[in-house]
Parts: structure tokens; sequence; C-alpha cells
């Protein structure tokens, strides 16, 4: 493959780091500018966003990955219900991210969003078809409401910031096997709290 031929490949997420970014050139940002940077028509991005700081390390930060699932939870749910316009609770766009932190956190982000640009592309179209983005964007819902309850069980929030992030490209690239891969994640998910409150166990 040329060089060429790399930079003519679409990046709809690395794009997304890109100006993820830029914005945390700033000594620190609010919620609501990384949201308003992507526009209030822009759902999928916005999707994307919290999910993948969710798998970043600013998920060590207390209550961020509630704050993440909440995001993820409102905007799918007005992606459910086919809104044109991204609402979101003042309370949580108020919330405001150190610069470093975000930018050390987005750095390592880079091979993650690589890795996705390389292997999405549109495959199994059945799986992203219009019946079946409704019922991604409702895994992303359940996803995105379970955080909550999930704060203090280590690894659960992560995962499912994952199994979004996957799902969200599933719909951007209409990639249906990143579909089925996010909908495995999920039920991977569901069994770490299983094991860690011991109602599963060896």
């Amino acid at each position: 493959m040329t060089m060429q031929d790399v930079e003519a490949q679409p990046r709809p997420v690395g794009e997304i780091v890109d100006r993820l970014a830029g914005i945390a050139e700033r000594d620190s940002v609010s919620l609501r500018e990384v949201i308003e940077e992507f526009g209030e028509s822009s759902f999928l991005p916005a999707l994307m966003v919290p999910a993948l700081l969710v798998v970043s390390p600013l998920s060590g930060i207390p209550v961020f990955s509630t704050i993440c699932g909440l995001l993820i939870a409102f905007i799918s749910a007005q992606m459910l219900v086919s809104r044109r316009h991204l609402w979101l609770p003042d309370l949580l766009m108020r919330r405001r991210i150190d610069g470093e932190k975000a930018r050390n956190a987005i750095g390592k982000l880079r091979k993650l969003s690589d890795w996705l640009d390389r292997k999405a592309r549109a495959r199994f179209g059945l799986m992203t078809s219009a019946p079946a983005r409704k019922w991604l964007q409702l895994l992303c819902f359940l996803c995105g409401a379970a955080m909550p309850f999930l704060e203090l069980v280590p690894f659960s929030s992560s995962l499912l910031g994952s199994a979004v992030v996957l799902l969200a490209t599933a719909l951007l690239a209409r990639d249906g096997l990143f579909a089925l891969i996010g909908s495995t994640v999920i039920g991977g998910a569901i069994l770490v709290p299983l094991f860690a409150t011991g109602v599963i166990q060896f």
C-alpha cells in the first residue's frame, strides 16, 4: 500500500481523536466545549467521544465513568427517538477536565483509533441496516445507563466503553462485524460484576 493510499483511507475515528487533541491544548476543557466541537447534529461523533474517554486513563478519575456513561445514555437515547439536534444536561456539560491529563489520555488513544480505522469497512450489511441500527443504539444506551451503577466494579466501565466504541464504529463505517464484536464485549462486561460480587464462581 502506497503512502497516497494510506492518506486516502477514511479515518472517522482518527479524525475524532484529532479534534479531541486540538481541544485539549487548552489549560482545561469543559465537556460542553468537547461536545460542541462536533456540532449539535453530529450524534455519532458525539457518542464516540465519551466512549473513547472512558476507555482512556481518564476513567481513573472518580465519578468520570459515571459522567461518561450518562452522556452515552443521553446521546444514544436521542438517537433512538431520531432527534434532529442533540441536547445534554447543563450539569454534565459544565464538568471540566485538566488539559494536561486530557492530552496524555488522548495520546494513548492513537493506537486504538488507528487500529479501528484500518480494520473497519462496510460488510455484513444486515447488522447495520435500519432496524439493526436501532438495536445497536439501544445497546449503547444500556451500556451508558449501566456505567453509574458499576463505578466501583473494576474494568466494567472500560469494558462497556469499549463496547460502545465498537458499536459506534460499526455505525460510522457500516461494519456488521464490529457490531457483532461489540455485542460480544457487552456479554463479557455483564460477567465482570457477577464474578466481582461472587454471584458466579469458578
